[in-house]
């Protein structure tokens, strides 16, 4: 079996070819045009036949030469291809968020998912509203709270804004309706129903019927099914008010002045990273 021709050797042939010229391809090789001169004639020694002719003016393929070309630009083809898709890691984005955000974030990473299969996302949920990146090993965060310091990496989502929410078939018509039913809290601390009715101007009775919930996902989830009054952030619930499971029985929606915000680390985003913000980004801006 006859041995195979050096591949340097045939980088020089398909360089040389592409420019028909030995000048040319040495300044493209960073070789002299003597080096070049040599690697084909080699080449052309090693094969058996000439691959150019020399003219005057520069080089001609041999009718060797022109059937020669399309293969080795294959191999050299495939063999980009495979530094390129061997050599790439499937780096795995690691996100953190809270258990507040899920109803919003999950659909829509599920979205992204979809459409970017080759960018996978890991999701860690947690009732913290924060993150530490200095000790947490996240790509990027979604928190909850006043806004960031602005020197950090940070995307603003969205504001929060209360507003009560019922089963289409409750009746209420009126904010005195509300001492008609039971109100549902997505936190033991109450302060979601207390900032909205003191924007309100409401004062129900301390004695009416309530229920706690430690998420507002069961909040809304009871609330659906027509057992009470939940309260919770307009753009959470959103995906349930365009579905109609939801209504809002007033049109007050209540700033807290507080949000949701996107943050990454200073350093070098991972690959993906900064498309699935800026998605998320736009997801959050887009009117439902």
């Amino acid at each position: 079996m006859k041995r195979l021709p050096p591949l340097p050797a045939l980088h020089t042939f398909l360089i040389t070819a592409q420019c028909c010229n030995f000048t040319r391809a040495a300044q493209q090789l960073h070789l002299t045009q003597g080096a070049v001169s040599r690697q084909i004639a080699g080449l052309e020694a090693h094969l058996g036949y000439a691959l150019f002719v020399r003219q005057a003016r520069g080089l001609s393929l041999t009718r060797e030469g022109q059937d020669w070309l399309p293969r080795v630009q294959q191999v050299f083809g495939l063999i980009e291809e495979g530094v390129q898709q061997v050599g790439a890691q499937r780096t795995t984005l690691q996100l953190k968020a809270p258990t507040c955000v899920m109803r919003w974030l999950l659909p829509r990473l599920m979205e992204w998912q979809a459409l970017h299969p080759e960018v996978p996302v890991e999701l860690t949920t947690t009732v913290q509203h924060g993150v530490d990146f200095r000790r947490e090993a996240f790509d990027a965060a979604v928190v909850y709270g006043a806004e960031p310091d602005p020197a950090l990496q940070v995307l603003k989502l969205f504001d929060e804004q209360l507003t009560p929410v019922c089963a289409p078939q409750l009746p209420l018509r009126t904010l005195d309706d509300l001492q008609q039913h039971m109100l549902l809290h997505p936190a033991r601390d109450e302060k979601d129903w207390a900032t909205w009715l003191g924007a309100a101007g409401v004062q129900l009775p301390r004695q009416g019927r309530r229920q706690h919930f430690e998420t507002l996902d069961m909040a809304m989830s009871m609330a659906s099914q027509g057992t009470g009054v939940a309260i919770g952030d307009w753009t959470l619930i959103g995906d349930d008010l365009a579905s109609g499971r939801l209504v809002m029985p007033f049109d007050l929606r209540v700033k807290t002045g507080k949000g949701y915000y996107l943050m990454r680390p200073a350093q070098v985003a991972a690959p993906g990273l900064m498309a699935l913000l800026e998605w998320l980004g736009g997801q959050a801006g887009a009117p439902r």
